[in-house]
């Protein structure tokens, strides 16, 4: 995966109000030196894990896009894929799991990432609402690492909750038919259960089954979160 230009790196620093350096850095993991030194990290972690509880599961959680691409873009969707994801779960294979995060779908061209057609829903973030993307993540994760999979955050942006809903179902049908195809998938954690502090975008994106009221703390159950309940009471039954 490419670095972005430096006028990209200002940009964004800009919009954060952060420093360029560190929006560089940001973009080091990527590199060779980079997926090395984070996966040895990861596995000095796992193993202190192992020490203090040799029962205890370890693994670790990977945001992982769906890579897609159009005419002439298979070489760079491969080497998104490869680089940006595959890298990491293939140092997953001596893990107990690998953990997924996943949103929506990337799709390229020859050299660039193709830009969402005018009309496309998205999420608040700018991300196209794509929930198929889930199910293909958990493939991808289950066939590189060879390790279970569980999902570690899947949701969506949205003040609509009917498409909360929408959104939501189709994602946990792409995970059904994992399982049906035998993919061994340990768990599904929504994101999230509260609307949250959202990185950089702060309280402006609403991912929660449950509002807040910044003023008064007030929390008010949606829709979607007696939807979403009647769904696993129900072992996807309602899907």
């Amino acid at each position: 995966m490419e670095r972005p230009e430096p006028e990209a790196v200002r940009a964004f620093a800009a919009r954060i109000g952060g420093d360029p350096q560190m929006v560089r850095f940001g973009h080091l993991i990527s590199t060779a030196e980079g997926i090395a030194g984070i996966t040895r990290a990861h596995r000095l972690g796992r193993d202190a894990v192992k020490r203090a509880n040799p029962e205890a599961k370890a693994g670790w959680t990977l945001a992982i896009p769906d890579v897609q691409s159009v005419e002439g873009g298979a070489e760079l969707a491969a080497t998104l894929r490869d680089k940006g994801v595959e890298d990491f779960l293939r140092a997953s294979r001596d893990d107990d799991f690998v953990g997924v995060q996943t949103y929506t779908r990337e799709v390229v061209g020859p050299e660039v990432r193709v830009p969402l057609p005018q009309g496309t829903p998205t999420f608040q973030t700018g991300w196209e609402v794509y929930p198929a993307a889930l199910g293909n993540a958990v493939r991808l994760a289950a066939r590189v690492a060879e390790v279970p999979v569980l999902v570690t955050e899947n949701g969506i942006a949205t003040a609509d909750d009917v498409q909360r809903i929408e959104y939501t179902a189709g994602a946990l049908r792409g995970l059904r038919d994992c399982l049906k195809d035998g993919v061994d998938v340990l768990g599904y954690l929504h994101w999230s259960l509260l609307d949250n502090f959202e990185w950089h975008s702060g309280y402006a994106m609403t991912f929660g089954l449950i509002a807040v009221d910044r003023t008064t703390f007030a929390r008010t159950p949606k829709p979607s979160l007696a939807w979403l309940g009647a769904v696993a009471r129900g072992n996807g039954a309602a899907l």
